[in-house]
């Protein structure tokens, strides 16, 4: 008697946001406790502690930033349950090893390597917009990005509570053997659809895109999207110092803006996903990158701390959806053979903001002042907004 489900991608769906959570989850756990880690290596000085932690934390998104098309691709020709399985086993063994590091150096080139052996949910994501029926993509999606921001939200929050409780080096391996546990899930229960199959034999390449244009705006949301999260890490705590005026609450309040878009977004996700797929992509992206703008030129006049953590969540709240919807987008315009190609150029875009985020928010600070860091994300959030809107309408009337 078959032990298979009726909707095997209900069961994939349950896999992939499993090991999406351990896994991101396991890899935020060291945020707190790095610069105490570099420092225990040999690095002495604050300047070159705070330098080389910024290097060890940057190098993963570096590479998985530069790798994740070749794995999209990979997985377009080979099987998306095989890039998942490579990326859990090599992120556990990575990940493990780090807890025996005994020089920086080895730590960097553990980081780099984790970044490019891994890539877990990002892979997830491509198998989970594959899979899910269409209908139901961007709810599928969304419920997926949740449990990514969700391990993003909890991991440091444990990893500031493992430590002293059973030292640094333990909470590497434990953290690996946490990402073990989602490759024997994802190894044992991951079943991909016989349509898996036929595509492999075809060669995914971005001439194979019929509408180029609506990619590119996929692409470029999903770079604002990250640009918009991450422009304001570098200056929160010191916009914070001006609006606290006990000095012992400034680190708690900025932890607390830095977090509220998390937990907006994971609340929001989910639900603007399942509206995306009743009425569609178009109003969903513009509507919400367009009050993400708006709710952006407040937060450059707030007058007390409550109020920023109440605009950053209702910003999250507004950007939820955002993933989840530009994943379904990319899955319906492009050709099997080359959906995990494209995915994998989409998740690059939101690595380049990422990065590019903190370096624009800390030039425009610096230079400008602080408010000036808010007004000029709203300003690219609406040109991001209309062109996006622009090139979805177009499509619609071209179908």
């Amino acid at each position: 008697m078959s032990t298979e489900m009726p909707d095997p991608w209900r069961r994939n769906l349950a896999v992939s946001l499993f090991g999406s959570f351990t896994t991101v989850f396991a890899m935020t756990l060291m945020l707190p406790f790095l610069p105490i880690y570099v420092q225990q290596l040999g690095v002495s000085g604050h300047a070159a502690i705070v330098q080389w932690s910024g290097v060890a934390y940057g190098a993963t998104f570096i590479a998985a930033g530069l790798v994740a098309p070749l794995w999209g691709h990979l997985g377009d020709r080979y099987g998306r349950k095989l890039m998942l399985v490579r990326a859990s086993l090599g992120m556990a063994i990575t990940m493990s090893l780090m807890g025996w590091v005994s020089h920086i150096w080895q730590l960097v080139a553990l980081r780099l390597l984790i970044g490019l052996a891994g890539g877990y949910s990002s892979g997830a994501t491509i198998l989970v917009a594959v899979q899910t029926p269409r209908d139901r993509s961007a709810w599928a999606l969304g419920m997926l990005s949740s449990g990514v921001m969700v391990g993003n939200l909890l991991g440091p929050l444990v990893g500031g509570l493992l430590p002293p409780l059973i030292g640094i080096r333990a909470t590497f391996w434990a953290a690996g053997a946490l990402i073990f546990i989602a490759f024997l899930a994802t190894t044992l229960l991951i079943r991909e659809a016989p349509r898996e199959r036929a595509v492999t034999k075809g060669r995914g390449h971005w001439s194979q895109v019929p509408h180029k244009s609506i990619i590119v705006a996929m692409l470029l949301t999903g770079l604002l999207l990250m640009l918009a999260n991450m422009s304001i890490e570098p200056i929160i705590t010191v916009y914070v110092q001006t609006l606290i005026d006990d000095p012992r609450q400034v680190t708690f309040v900025a932890g607390l803006a830095m977090s509220a878009a998390a937990l907006g977004s994971v609340l929001s996700a989910s639900r603007l996903g399942r509206l995306a797929d009743r009425i569609g992509h178009a109003p969903v992206i513009s509507v919400a990158l367009l009050v993400a703008a708006a709710l952006l030129v407040p937060q450059a006049f707030v007058s007390a701390g409550w109020q920023l953590v109440c605009l950053r969540f209702l910003m999250g709240l507004a950007l939820g959806g955002l993933l989840p919807c530009m994943a379904a987008v990319i899955r319906h315009n492009v050709p099997e053979q080359a959906v995990g190609l494209v995915l994998g150029y989409s998740i690059s875009s939101q690595y380049a903001g990422q990065f590019t985020g903190p370096l624009l928010g800390g030039f425009f600070g610096g230079h400008l002042g602080m408010r000036s860091v808010f007004l000029a994300t709203s300003v690219l959030l609406i040109v991001g907004a209309l062109y996006s809107w622009r090139a979805l309408r177009r499509r619609q009337a071209e179908a």
